[in-house]
């Protein structure tokens, strides 16, 4: 390679380099700004957060204090992430199974249950938080947070449904006949062989469950009405608003701390499965 090539190459590396560090900065600067000012003490925290780093000093206080609000952090967390994990193993659990009948067996009006099924994501969730109401309250499910997970499941499952279809769609039949030919049972067959198979599709299903069931508030917050019930999102409101008018910014920076590193875990567990899966998802 001539000099010219090389120093060609060098100054595309350089600015790909670049490009990748100012990116890195422009997502990360707003999760580093918030746990700064969430460590500012006392009376500073009171202040909006200008400038965003602690100036006399490091404290935990604005932790402590999101525990005052409602139930407490720890209640209000348990409850997310019950509803949450809850909700990623019922949609997990759903949508493989129907992923795969609608890939794999042939049955009556297939194509249009499919369509109905994907038709449901155009219908705004605002529109049917009556209905469910009614429906939550004759199971007698009302105010609870089974209740509440199984709405997420619902809200899930159409776009989910989609993923693992196409996630199966992607795996070759000749290894599903093969293991057949073994002796393979349907469980065993599910399980052992094309489970692995459709891993970054369960991932990617999982992720998304994970993340809308912890950020939602709007049916959190008409679905439940105990105070101890409430989720992370409603509890944040109470948080945001402050007492007497008075807004505790530090507070509400711990919230977002405490709302975003459950996410950034689950993101981190699951990242390498997910590329895959949503490129999956993405050519079908």
């Amino acid at each position: 390679m001539t000099a010219a090539g090389q120093s060609k190459r060098a100054w595309g590396a350089a600015l790909y380099h670049a490009f990748g560090l100012g990116a890195a900065f422009f997502f990360l600067a707003p999760f580093f700004w918030a746990f700064l000012a969430s460590l500012r003490p006392g009376p500073e925290a009171q202040q909006p957060p200008l400038p965003p780093w602690p100036t006399t000093g490091i404290s935990f206080d604005t932790y402590r204090t999101l525990d005052s609000f409602g139930a407490g952090i720890w209640q209000h967390m348990a409850n997310s992430l019950l509803v949450s994990a809850g909700t990623v193993v019922l949609t997990v659990f759903v949508s493989v199974l129907a992923g795969y009948g609608f890939s794999r067996y042939r049955f009556p009006l297939k194509n249009a249950l499919f369509i109905l099924v994907i038709a449901t994501l155009m219908i705004p969730f605002q529109s049917i938080l009556t209905p469910l109401f009614i429906i939550l309250a004759k199971l007698g499910l009302n105010n609870s947070l089974v209740g509440l997970m199984l709405v997420y499941v619902t809200l899930q499952l159409p776009f989910s449904v989609f993923m693992m279809r196409n996630a199966f769609d992607a795996v070759p039949q000749e290894i599903e006949e093969a293991a057949r030919v073994d002796g393979a049972t349907d469980f065993r067959l599910l399980a052992s062989i094309l489970m692995p198979l459709v891993m970054p599709g369960v991932a990617t299903v999982a992720i998304f469950a994970f993340l809308n069931a912890w950020n939602e508030f709007l049916a959190a917050l008409v679905l439940l009405s105990s105070n101890d019930k409430y989720t992370l999102p409603v509890l944040m409101t109470a948080v945001r608003a402050g007492r007497l008018g008075a807004i505790n910014w530090g507070a509400v920076q711990a919230g977002v701390m405490v709302m975003t590193i459950p996410c950034l875990i689950v993101f981190l567990l699951l990242q390498r499965y997910y590329m895959r899966g949503l490129m999956a998802g993405a050519v079908k």
